[in-house]
């Protein structure tokens, strides 16, 4: 990387993907590594500073300990939450169980500072803020003071402008600390003085000679779904090494509304790209009858996606690499960060690496990149917009969209549902005149597997029952539920019991993110 650089290094929270997100937006690359990183790796990657995560354990515990040596590097420190209570106990200050905890918003009473001095809230020298912890720094360290309190935390934000270390008891990473942003900021471009070089204009470069570096004259197979991950990442393999890429669209009978035809054009005819045609329904969905678990489905799916990428690959004699889509949400949701620390919350078929079997070696040049970050290199591309901002879809696909077992008729009756739901959204407008597809950042139908009494004309009817699911989200690591307009809703709902045979309910999913996912399984 021709970057400066900031290194993260996580002690297990929740929320420290958001660190790098917030970095990010600066325009600064970064990266998120274990707190136990090798001090001959954090010099190797010769950060301009280093953040310090949260975490849920306390100080005194041994086994959550970064090297101290990282003290001596000669450049800024930000610890945030567990991380300036790390930064204290090493110094010499002291942390204690505090006997009042702060979780949730708390209001900051701040000093002028080189990390605070212009950033405030509603009033001069407060901040509003997000708390999270049991135990608090008790006794600063020497070189140190506090340059911010509330009632029940004296330290709050502490500091030591001679090292140019900084702590901060609550989390600036999260919306709900509301000059968090200009914080991170501050440490990031101010303090640190790191370039806000990190744009995709610039990364593509960087990235092409990677890849090309990496492949040589090896062929490749990437799985191509039609989603915006794959597409991106097809384009920019593309864009390194021509022909040598070969682009596998596996229609696994559990695609959207006509969505084989849409990515067959768009690739095979507008962009030039070798696109072969596979149609592999009746495996996938014989492979996946019976099965209810949706873990069991996912590995199944994943499972049949490689043997059928294999058997391509088999063709190619010089094709030596397997490329994917994979980007840095679907490592964390499936605890594949390298730090390890994250808890599993589901898999994703393209993390967690190939079997032995498969002879190909891995290619995934988004895997650092979050959505946003994908989207704007899909631009720069040259990609159509349109294709590019279309909602995520799932590389199981329909598969976890339909709870239980997975069958051709439930494909057939959500794949109908699901596109008249994303039809309505874009063709209704706000009152700015922005489309509801456009200002949900993810919408979709659910089958669910239950039937209910209906009455159509003057008989009864007993059918299944869709879910519809939109939301509106930064990251997609939280979530709101999307607000949409009672008429819109219910144009919806009259359409599919009206157009969808064996449909005769429709019921709206009104959960955030957390406490359930985005999508159902």
């Amino acid at each position: 990387m021709n970057q400066d650089k900031i290194l993260i290094l996580d002690f297990g929270s929740q929320v420290t993907q958001l660190i790098a997100r917030r970095v990010r937006e600066a325009h600064v690359y970064c990266e998120l590594h274990s707190f136990d990183m090798p001090i001959a790796d954090i010099k190797a990657f010769a950060p301009k500073g280093i953040i310090l995560s949260g975490g849920p354990n306390s100080v005194y515990e041994s086994d959550y300990q970064a090297n101290p040596e990282i003290l001596n590097l000669g450049i800024p420190i930000l610890g945030i939450c567990y991380g300036m209570q790390w930064l204290a106990h090493t110094m010499g200050g002291e942390v204690s169980g505090g006997d009042q905890r702060e979780f949730g918003y708390a209001q900051v009473h701040t000093e002028d500072s080189q990390f605070t001095n212009g950033i405030f809230d509603n009033q001069l020298n407060t901040l509003d803020v997000w708390m999270s912890h049991g135990d608090k720094v008790s006794k600063l360290p020497a070189g140190f003071k506090s340059i911010g309190h509330t009632p029940s935390c004296p330290y709050a934000i502490i500091e030591n402008p001679q090292k140019h270390f900084y702590g901060v008891q609550f989390h600036p990473e999260v919306t709900h600390t509301k000059q968090g942003r200009e914080l991170i900021n501050r440490f990031v471009l101010d303090i640190c003085q790191a370039k806000p070089s990190w744009t995709m204009p610039n990364y593509i470069e960087e990235a092409i000679t990677k890849i090309r570096q990496q492949v040589g004259t090896d062929e490749v197979i990437l799985g191509l779904s039609g989603g915006v991950d794959s597409s991106v990442a097809a384009a920019l393999i593309h864009r390194a090494i021509g022909d040598q890429l070969t682009c596998v669209f596996v229609d696994h009978g559990l695609l959207r509304y006509q969505e084989a035809q849409m990515v067959m054009d768009m690739f095979g005819k507008n962009l030039g790209v070798n696109v072969i045609h596979v149609d592999a329904s009746v495996d996938f969905l014989e492979k996946l009858a019976g099965e209810t678990d949706p873990e069991r489905k996912r590995k199944i799916i994943g499972a049949e996606f490689v043997e059928v990428f294999q058997h391509e690959a088999s063709k190619r004699q010089n094709a030596k690499w397997l490329a994917q889509g994979t980007i840095y949400p679907d490592v964390i949701e499936s605890a594949g960060a390298k730090t390890k620390k994250a808890h599993a919350i589901k898999s994703h078929h393209n993390v967690g690496g190939l079997p032995e079997t498969l002879n190909l070696q891995l290619l995934e040049p988004l895997r650092d990149l979050f959505k946003d970050e994908v989207r704007e290199l899909g631009v720069a591309l040259g990609l159509p917009r349109d294709m590019v901002y279309r909602h995520p879809f799932p590389g199981p696909g329909l598969g976890v969209r339909i709870l239980g077992e997975v069958k051709r008729e439930y494909t057939d009756l959500l794949r109908r549902a699901d596109h008249i739901f994303i039809e309505e959204l874009r063709n209704t407008c706000d009152e700015d005149g922005l489309s509801w597809y456009d200002k949900t950042s993810q919408a979709f139908a659910v089958f669910l597997p239950v039937k209910s009494v209906g009455v159509m004309g003057d008989g009864r009817t007993y059918e299944y029952v869709v879910a519809l699911r939109a939301v509106i989200t930064s990251d997609f690591m939280t979530a709101h539920w999307a607000h949409l307009p009672y008429d819109l809703l219910g144009r919806v709902s009259n359409r599919i019991i009206n157009e969808v045979r064996g449909i005769n309910r429709v019921v709206y999913d009104v959960s955030g993110k957390p406490p359930a996912t985005i999508e159902w399984e």
